[in-house]
């Protein structure tokens, strides 16, 4: 069988050919070492507060492969690579289940949505895809609001100011809830998504990212992985 499939890959990649998302090698859609990347070890986490007070931990480095590899399963649709990044999604969640002390409670993992001009242009959502493949049910607690202005050139107070009303939250009482994104920059997106999801009435523990940029790092920790697996810690 292991004939039949390779001689299926080699005349798949013939009409379809593929090559490695984080170094271009051809043949695969992501090699051993750039798999390696983003599963560093020892382990490590990325911890920082927001002004507001929510703790974000983020599993990766937003840099080098890790980036090239979120860039192509976000913007190019590569969702084959999705597991590896659920695989560091589900290190980030046990990691603040631990620091929050919420292993033992049951907590709903409420992915931040795309807007919607992002949505017709991918066709499907990222970290809702993300959640899935990660083995939870994503709690949709939060919709797009209003279509913020390109952020990519702008400061960390004129984030904040651009992304109010971004997001809109459902009624969430009795809601104990992890917001999840793909990478946390400022983090001026997740502190107003929290922001919405406490009036609504959610307990928000925490938030969580596969990855954190550069800038993002700035004032945070890095503290080695204790706890236990997604899986005891939520739904």
């Amino acid at each position: 069988m292991s004939v039949v499939r390779e001689a299926l890959r080699e005349a798949v990649g013939l009409f379809f050919p593929v090559w490695c998302a984080g170094c271009d090698l051809a043949g695969v859609e992501l090699c051993p070492a750039c798999r390696a990347a983003l599963l560093p070890h020892p382990p490590e986490l990325i911890v920082r507060r927001l002004v507001q007070g929510t703790t974000v931990v983020s599993s990766l480095r937003y840099a080098d492969t890790v980036s090239r590899v979120i860039r192509a399963w976000k913007e190019d649709g590569r969702t084959a690579l999705t597991a590896p990044l659920a695989a560091a999604l589900r290190l980030a969640v046990a990691g603040l289940c631990d620091r929050t002390r919420t292993a033992e409670g049951s907590v709903d993992l409420v992915p931040l949505p795309s807007s919607r001009a992002a949505f017709r242009r991918r066709g499907f959502v990222p970290v809702d895809l993300l959640v899935r493949r990660a083995g939870v049910r994503p709690t949709r607690l939060l919709t797009p609001g209003v279509a913020a202005a390109d952020q990519r050139r702008l400061g960390r107070e004129e984030r904040i100011r651009n992304v109010v009303g971004t997001v809109r939250a459902r009624e969430a009482r009795g809601h104990r809830v992890i917001l999840v994104d793909d990478v946390v920059t400022t983090g001026a997106t997740l502190a107003e998504a929290a922001r919405v999801l406490a009036a609504a009435g959610a307990d928000v523990v925490g938030a969580v990212t596969v990855a954190a940029t550069p800038s993002a790092q700035a004032g945070q920790r890095i503290v080695p992985v204790t706890g236990g697996d997604i899986g005891d810690n939520a739904r």
